[in-house]
């Protein structure tokens, strides 16, 4: 009888996967509650319980750099009950800026889906004397020692490392507690400028208190059809979008991490959320595992040498 009953018998992995969800799913947040990222957790928490018949319920746990919430993911179980909703920031950024982490991105994750991107924009105060990027460059360079930049975590401060490495400038960092504070500190003239996520940016340019003087969108954006893109100004390496997306533990079956990818996909091709994500000035992406893979591969090293060129390297 148990000879016969062997053929039947399912690995481990397809074994605990089948029937998945059996039980509420959490959704790790490494934010505080009402930002982008939260939304977007939420937002795609709804569906995916209405979808497959059990709660995901989004637990915020925000900490320094998004660094504790990834790391309580990266140490849940990997059965598939555990999920993180991780930016490029705690992914790609973190380990290219901190000398220890209790975490590593390749090791400890395994990535399902890029959810939705968004591209960074260039901006300064509304009276700053430097209308156009080729002006703000030429003031940067006429004054090497005046110009300062300001940046609330390594996914802000890198890319405008990488433009001093490029175009020869010397913006001085200024650090700041998140992109609202950033903007404000813009706005009245105590930082020079601020690569910055777009919508952090709509309010204070709405009241015309900014001005956006490029983006690095690979295309120009609605809200700004009249500010070039990176590449337009000759500076194509500035072409760059940060990202959020959901990961598992490493070692997750992979029938269960397919599923979730696949779910995603849908989810994000709905005409709802389409015009949600849309309203938030993030791109739909909705990728696959492999894709979202070939992203964190690409994006690893090339943060990792801007921040040894900039000499970037911070301890816990």
């Amino acid at each position: 009888m148990a000879a016969a009953a062997l053929p039947l018998a399912l690995p481990r992995g397809k074994a605990r996967a089948q029937g998945w969800p059996l039980r509420p799913v959490r959704l790790i947040l490494p934010y505080a509650p009402g930002g982008t990222n939260d939304i977007l957790a939420r937002l795609y928490s709804q569906r995916l319980a209405e979808r497959l018949g059990q709660p995901f319920t989004v637990e915020n746990k925000p900490g320094e750099q998004a660094i504790p919430g990834t790391a309580l993911a990266a140490r849940a179980a990997p059965d598939g009950y555990s999920l993180l909703v991780g930016a490029s920031g705690p992914i790609v950024f973190n380990p290219a800026t901190h000398a220890h982490l209790p975490y590593d991105t390749q090791r400890d994750l395994a990535p399902i889906s890029i959810l939705a991107a968004f591209p960074l924009v260039v901006a300064v105060a509304r009276d700053a004397p430097f209308p156009t990027f080729q002006d703000l460059m030429a003031f940067a360079r006429d004054h090497p020692a005046g110009t300062s930049y300001g940046a609330s975590a390594a996914s802000f401060r890198l890319p405008t490392e990488l433009l001093n490495q490029r175009a020869g400038t010397r913006f001085a960092y200024t650090a700041f507690d998140g992109s609202a504070e950033t903007v404000e500190a813009v706005a009245k003239g105590e930082v020079t400028m601020a690569l910055v996520d777009s919508g952090s940016v709509s309010g204070a340019y709405a009241a015309g208190r900014v001005r956006v003087l490029a983006v690095t969108a690979p295309h120009r954006l609605p809200a700004w059809p009249h500010c070039p893109t990176m590449a337009e100004l000759d500076y194509p390496d500035l072409t760059l979008r940060l990202w959020s997306g959901m990961l598992a533990p490493a070692g997750t079956p992979a029938p269960i991490l397919n599923r979730l990818a696949t779910e995603l996909a849908a989810i994000t091709r709905e005409p709802a959320v389409l015009q949600r994500l849309r309203g938030l000035s993030l791109d739909p992406v909705g990728s696959s595992a492999e894709e979202f893979q070939r992203v964190i591969e690409t994006e690893l090293p090339l943060w990792a040498e801007v921040a040894k060129k900039g000499g970037i390297r911070l301890e816990r």
